[in-house]
């Protein structure tokens, strides 16, 4: 158990480091980004409890709006994030149920069921993100172009590092 919470600290520093230092200044053509760091609040296993996800989501969205000097935008939008995450997992539980120890990764529950977990999630992120940085819908298409572009990004990205990542016994 001690090992495990070193384990997601150290990977919650990571996150905030890829973020902030590879993945701040990269942007595809003009709208999409890519927030990799929604994955860390994705990724935690199952039985963290709500509580404890979102002030994780509180804790990294506000480290990431201290490097990118956005005034709380990022900690809203994970936080709301964070607040979803065990509902929709409730949703899209398995007939079985989840593993005991396991975390919603591609590895244990295949690629659409990531998929179908992650898309919504990661476009509600997106969703408030931009639109809250937007102060309205005043430019709702080209908001809409940025969420949908920085989603497909973000979820590519979160899958490419699932297969390339060595698969991890449970801690």
């Amino acid at each position: 158990m001690i090992k495990s919470g070193i384990i997601h600290i150290i990977f919650f520093f990571v996150y905030v480091l890829a973020q902030v230092v590879l993945l701040k200044n990269i942007v595809l053509f003009d709208s999409a980004f890519c927030f990799l760091y929604v994955a860390f609040i994705l990724l935690l296993p199952f039985e963290v409890s709500i509580t404890m996800i979102i002030l994780i989501g509180f804790l990294i969205g506000i480290s990431i709006d201290i490097f990118y000097n956005s005034m709380g935008l990022h900690a809203f939008a994970t936080v709301f994030m964070s607040f979803l995450r065990n509902y929709w997992l409730s949703v899209i539980t398995p007939q079985g149920g989840y593993e005991s120890g396991s975390s919603p990764t591609l590895a244990a529950n295949g690629v659409q069921w990531f998929l179908v977990y992650t898309i919504p999630l990661v476009f509600i992120h997106h969703f408030v993100l931009f639109f809250t940085e937007a102060s309205g819908f005043d430019l709702f298409w080209f908001t809409m172009l940025k969420i949908i572009g920085s989603m497909l990004f973000t979820v590519l990205v979160m899958v490419l590092l699932q297969f390339l990542a060595p698969q991890r016994r449970r801690i």
